[in-house]
């Protein structure tokens, strides 16, 4: 008789951790940053049509690196709880805290009981009232959530991104200065132009829908670049949809 195939759960647990930690290094880096208006999210992503960082709510927003396919799931799966929270109830109800621990369930109980876990890292970013109440939840692949009150940063070299903007980081600063100070971090000894990045902003004085893209000859004039013959509609072809952005 053969004897059954068996791995440790502790062994089980740390490969599958290996496998998603591996996988989401790959894919593109993403910074948000508070600043003086609300929320800013900059990511690295060359292609208009695939999108990083999208609108949840009022005023939410969800941003995720990693295997594209997987995050873009848990978007719609948020924007249909929030619609639905925000019908039984009040859209006042509807806040990034309740999504973010939805999130962290859901993602939670794959890591623990599917073979694979998902290959994502994702953020829930929602604008306050007032300054000093803007929340940032970072959520890992195993469920994990990290509460930020300045800035977080998801995907490959989160590490030493954080640190670079941590070194420039500078309370109540404008939405200029929190762009460059992000591109900046995204980018280390690599410079990054307007078509190779996706920003969005959660502003305070946009009325009830916070949310709004930044493209250019916007994102440009923010970047101190010329702006480009083409505007938006240049840069690189998408990426699949399975593989890590």
């Amino acid at each position: 008789m053969t004897m059954p195939f068996y791995v440790a759960p502790e062994q089980f647990m740390k490969d599958k951790a290996d496998f998603a930690r591996k996988n989401i290094a790959r894919g593109r880096p993403l910074v948000a940053t508070v600043y003086d208006r609300g929320v800013l999210i900059c990511a690295e992503n060359s292609s208009r049509s695939l999108h990083k960082v999208s609108e949840i709510y009022d005023r939410i927003a969800f941003a995720g690196v990693g295997k594209y396919n997987e995050f873009d799931q848990l978007r719609v799966s948020g924007v249909q709880a929030a619609d639905l929270k925000g019908y039984q109830f009040s859209r006042e109800d509807v806040d990034a805290r309740s999504l973010a621990n939805l999130y962290a369930r859901y993602m939670g109980n794959v890591f623990t009981h599917e073979m694979k876990p998902l290959e994502v890292e994702i953020l829930v970013a929602e604008v306050g009232p007032r300054t000093g109440e803007d929340q940032l939840f970072h959520i890992l692949y195993d469920g994990t959530v990290v509460d930020e009150d300045r800035f977080t940063a998801l995907g490959g070299e989160s590490d030493a991104i954080s640190g670079r903007m941590d070194r420039a980081y500078s309370a109540g600063w404008l939405v200029g200065d929190a762009l460059k100070a992000s591109v900046s971090a995204l980018g280390g000894e690599r410079h990054l132009g307007a078509t190779e990045l996706e920003v969005a902003v959660l502003e305070r004085g946009n009325g009830r829908r916070a949310f709004r893209r930044i493209v250019e000859p916007e994102l440009s004039a923010l970047l101190g670049e010329a702006s480009e013959p083409g505007g938006a509609g240049t840069g690189e072809a998408p990426e699949a949809a399975g593989q890590p952005q």
